[in-house]
């Protein structure tokens, strides 16, 4: 089980980005399933809509309909998580959006967090963090 950030998906569905490769192949041979928090979905669309337009955020909505990926909405605790998380990390920058994927791992108990992004790799949160096309961002230990 993996939960994944917002830029993977992103990656993964348009063709011009640069770890477009990287991000298709791992999104196509992660052990599932493929955990999308409720966040990363708009943010997902609205990026796919800006980028490649309404067909590419479609096709990215079937695949949560169809079972290829799995959706999950956030807890009342979720929200706490993320709003501790936030008020807490104000040096990384950690939004809202990253910090629904981390409360959702942790919810969960997942290791992994499919991202592009380094900026969450936040000590003491226990979850492991990796960055498509670079190995392993690194882990940290809970």
């Amino acid at each position: 089980m993996i939960v994944i950030d917002t830029r993977p998906l992103v990656a993964a569905a348009n063709e011009r980005d640069d770890h477009h490769q990287h991000c298709l192949d791992y999104l196509e041979t992660a052990p599932g399933p493929l955990i999308v928090p409720a966040p990363v979905v708009v943010e997902v669309c609205y990026f796919l809509e800006s980028r490649r337009g309404h067909h590419a955020s479609a096709t990215f909505l079937h695949q949560l309909v169809d079972g290829t990926l799995s959706y999950i909405e956030l807890t009342a605790a979720d929200l706490q998580r993320m709003e501790h998380l936030v008020g807490q990390y104000t040096d990384l920058p950690l939004g809202a959006v990253d910090a629904s994927v981390i409360a959702i791992a942790e919810r969960l108990k997942v290791a992994d967090i499919a991202t592009l992004d380094h900026r969450e790799v936040v000590p003491g949160l226990g979850v492991r963090c990796r960055v498509r096309g670079a190995g392993p961002a690194g882990v940290v230990p809970g």
